[in-house]
């Protein structure tokens, strides 16, 4: 099970880089706010779809959710677009790169301090590692893309 879970992210990563590229590429030509309206109006559609088909059936429940937990929706418009945002200005790796550095950042915080009630994790040495090095490699994508810009 642990496999298919690991392939089901890398298979989500790899759909969230395409998705970065061609909503970069489409706001160029529609806009930003106009890239990032149709990528959640096209969701909202078929998630309407899947909640009717394969929903829990009680789609009230969403108001009897802590304030707090619906919060996290405006964080995932504010990731779509600031993402659309960034990828025509700094590149697909780039972008995606430093959203790992801020999911590692904001992960770490989270583990160590149990927020949400997570499981507390403390921050070690490895994981400081795993960012420096995360930073390394978005300095050194940054340094190559403007090499590539310069040609």
């Amino acid at each position: 099970m642990g496999l298919i879970v690991a392939l089901s992210s890398i298979i989500g990563g790899i759909l969230l880089s395409a998705q970065s590229s061609i909503n970069g590429a489409f706001s160029r030509k529609a806009g930003t706010y106009e890239s990032t309206f149709l990528t959640f109006i096209t969701g909202a559609m078929v998630l309407i779809i899947a909640v009717l088909f394969f929903g829990q059936g009680d789609i009230t429940g969403i108001l009897d959710a802590p304030a707090w937990q619906l919060s996290a929706v405006w964080f995932g418009v504010g990731y779509l677009f600031l993402t659309v945002l960034a990828v025509p200005q700094i590149g697909v790796i780039a972008a995606n790169i430093a959203t790992v550095i801020g999911q590692l950042s904001a992960g770490i915080l989270i583990d160590h301090f149990g927020f949400f009630g997570g499981t507390v994790i403390s921050f070690d040495w490895q994981r400081a590692l795993a960012l420096v090095l995360m930073i390394a490699a978005l300095r050194l994508v940054y340094i190559s893309n403007k090499k590539a810009e310069q040609k």
